[in-house]
């Protein structure tokens, strides 16, 4: 199966970024993950949950998801993928060239201005030079902002994106599935990136199907 790269940026959110890479990895696939320094922050003060990027702790990362996983059980999958870790300054990792083979490229939450220097090609660090290689290689890119209300110079980043090839996909869950609790909202969003992906999940029940957490 295709690597895939997610990046964790400086916006609101962060319960979409450790939600999707569990989803990802229980689909066993491997996840190149870079993190932001604003993303740092914002995982401080959302989820309770000190980073550090130096000495970067996975399990740490994933436990912070647990606002969304209380009180709900999780099905250990049969085989399990695995995360690499890669400094947002080492330009050395395989994800900035063109050369390394991927299934596609997450940003996840995206900052405004992250997506500012994806749709005005500044790599600044490694998760820009990761997201311009996906475009110029023709590859998925899928960027999901959380920000409202928007301006007209976020509304033209997205613009410019979309028309580099780029998927805007942001986070705005659904309810017409009935959501029950926040892991219901959370899902909705991971499951439409894993649709963007290719990646099988079964997080919700799509339009036209039955909800079995709805039935008596």
């Amino acid at each position: 199966m295709s690597d895939i790269v997610v990046a964790v940026t400086g916006a609101s959110g962060s319960v979409y970024a450790t939600r999707l890479i569990e989803v990802l990895r229980d689909s066993s696939r491997t996840v190149h993950l870079v993190i932001s320094p604003a993303a740092v922050e914002v995982f401080q003060r959302e989820l309770n949950v000190t980073i550090d990027l130096e000495r970067f702790d996975l399990q740490q990362f994933l436990s912070a998801g647990s606002l969304a996983n209380s009180g709900r059980e999780k099905d250990v999958p049969s085989t399990i993928g695995k995360v690499i870790y890669h400094h947002f300054r080492d330009y050395s990792a395989g994800i900035a060239s063109g050369s390394f083979l991927t299934g596609g490229m997450v940003i996840c939450p995206c900052s405004m201005g992250t997506l500012a220097c994806v749709a005005g090609g500044h790599s600044q660090n490694l998760i820009h030079r990761a997201a311009d290689v996906h475009l110029k290689e023709r590859r998925k890119l899928i960027v999901v902002p959380r920000e409202t209300p928007l301006s007209l110079i976020a509304l033209d980043n997205m613009k410019r994106l979309v028309e580099a090839g780029a998927v805007v996909l942001p986070a705005m869950p659904g309810f017409y599935h009935q959501p029950q609790s926040i892991q219901d909202l959370v899902d909705f969003v991971v499951a439409r990136i894993c649709d963007q992906l290719g990646v099988k999940q079964d997080l919700m029940a799509r339009w036209g199907q039955s909800d079995e957490r709805n039935k008596t």
